[in-house]
């Protein structure tokens, strides 16, 4: 189905390279937004978007680019003045400085030079502009890249798998760099979104691509395929674990009233008791409070409580404590009684 706004239409194109057909003939649309589109390596994502970007004819069909057919030759100048392509790879400009390299571009799109100190600034490029592109890091290439891409203010931004050097694999003794590539496209993601109106970013994987492509689309065996794409809505990981590890607070006591306290569990009633001072040593149960604490149920249930010492305990405390050992001597006395 084709919109009726749509940048990019196709109908019955179809795109060959060395004998086969990387894009059977198709009829498609592609209009505003963020489109992703997928692959593996060798697979014609390259040649399909330097197709788009009119450096490659279409084997059969047509194709019309913002409304301009480029089997026109005046429609086809038209339509190359409002596109911005960024191939893979830019590594002839690595001698040059990001400022020239931006400068080249708008010289090539016939551009005022108060463009190119506008999109430096915009793109956060201005302390980097004299440093060469080979000396500067992946993220800061990838936006000089975009700069001398979008330069000329385009309505269609065409980019050859430009997250692959921050998307690569992570080498083992790189766990910081990892987190800063990480960082980095955290930041280059809603930055590629503001390019043009229509953005078609191509990449390896589609994980690259989910959660912040409008469309995304898969390119095997010569056919197109559209995949599902839904919001991702962040998990509230934060509050699910704080629901499992803070405790419930105990409810609070009316104003004016002390807090109620349970009574204490009688030896009688829980059948343990402590040895006393009873009628000829014999071990008269204690009347008063036990030190108990609930017990566990389960695999890991404690026993109870063990008895207080008796007077008999009491009597071997250290000599070096003697007003404790004579005031714990006189309540024990006294607990006989």
């Amino acid at each position: 189905m084709i919109a009726e706004r749509s940048a990019i239409v196709a109908r019955g194109m179809g795109v060959r390279r060395g004998g086969r057909w990387l894009l059977r003939p198709v009829a498609f649309g592609i209009t505003e937004g963020v489109v992703g589109l997928a692959g593996p390596p060798g697979v014609g994502k390259s040649t399909l978007l330097a197709t788009f970007a009119t450096l490659r004819r279409p084997h059969a069909g047509a194709l019309e680019i913002l409304g301009y057919n480029t089997g026109n030759a005046s429609d086809l100048r038209a339509a190359r003045a409002r596109i911005g392509y960024l191939p893979g790879r830019f590594s002839w400009a690595e001698n040059m400085t990001a400022a020239e390299f931006v400068a080249y571009a708008a010289y090539y799109k016939r551009t005022r030079a108060s463009a190119v100190r506008s999109i430096l600034k915009r793109l956060d490029l201005v302390e980097a502009a004299g440093i060469e592109l080979a000396l500067l890091p992946p993220d800061a290439r990838l936006r000089a890249g975009l700069a001398a891409t979008c330069v000329h203010e385009p309505d269609l931004v065409l980019l050859d798998d430009p997250l692959s050097e921050l998307c690569g694999p992570p080498e083992p003794d790189a766990s910081a760099g990892a987190r800063g590539d990480a960082a980095a496209m955290a930041e280059l993601i809603p930055l590629i979104r503001s390019l043009a109106p229509t953005v078609v970013v191509t990449a390896s994987t589609t994980d690259t691509l989910t959660g912040w492509s409008d469309r995304l689309l898969t390119l095997a065996r010569g056919r197109l395929t559209e995949l599902p794409t839904q919001p991702i809505a962040p998990r509230p990981v934060r509050a699910a674990r704080a629901a499992r590890t803070v405790p419930a607070a105990p409810p609070r006591p009316k104003s004016g009233a002390p807090p109620e306290i349970p009574a204490p569990a009688r030896p009688d009633q829980q059948g343990l008791g402590r040895p006393g001072p009873g009628p000829g040593g014999q071990g008269a149960e204690h009347p008063g409070p036990e030190r108990q604490g609930p017990e566990r149920q389960g695999p890991g249930r404690r026993g109870p409580a063990r008895p207080l010492p008796g007077r008999a305990s009491l009597a071997r405390l250290p000599a070096q404590f003697p007003r404790l050992r004579a005031r714990r001597l006189a309540a024990g006395n006294g607990a006989g009684v």
